[in-house]
């Protein structure tokens, strides 16, 4: 089995090898944002991050701080391990839409509590999302919701070769 060699971060950088399993829950100051049809969707200093290894961190964002206007539940649902049982949204602005492209737990598990109805957006079908300015790559692949920023080095779950992790 291929076994990845993490890049070791610099002072002021983090390596998301040094990320725990099961994922650890942390709060954030910085500043998010979410950019959608040229709207921001969402604009928030009090957003969670959830840190997993080999993952870049997925932010969730308070629903008071997000145009709830823009959303419209999707069907489906998905099922997470650590955090419980997903349902989905899809964003719509302006005539313009993008399906299933933010998620939510109603229920998570107690370790999680603190993300109740707080939304995560995958980062690839937004104009931008930002992380305190900085516009966020995508983690790759097209389950992860990952945003990765410069200080944040991998490599990551979802790159080409990383089925096997």
């Amino acid at each position: 089995m291929f076994k990845p060699q993490p890049i070791p971060p610099q002072p002021g950088q983090e390596s998301a090898w040094d990320y725990p399993r099961p994922p650890r829950l942390e709060r954030t100051e910085k500043h998010i944002q979410i950019v959608f049809n040229g709207v921001v969707i969402a604009d928030t200093r009090r957003a969670y991050r959830v840190l997993e290894t080999s993952h870049p961190p997925v932010y969730y964002i308070p629903p008071e701080d997000i145009q709830r206007q823009y959303l419209e539940p999707a069907d489906g649902r998905s099922f997470c391990e650590w955090k419980g049982q997903a349902s989905y949204y899809t964003v719509h602005v302006g005539g313009k839409q993008a399906a299933k492209v933010a998620w939510t737990y109603r229920q998570p598990t107690p370790a999680f509590a603190p993300i109740k109805d707080y939304l995560a957006f995958y980062a690839g079908p937004m104009d931008a999302c930002t992380v305190d300015g900085e516009r966020v790559t995508p983690q790759p692949g097209d389950f992860y919701g990952g945003w990765i920023t410069a200080d944040i080095f991998g490599p990551f779950k979802g790159e080409p070769g990383t089925m096997g992790w």
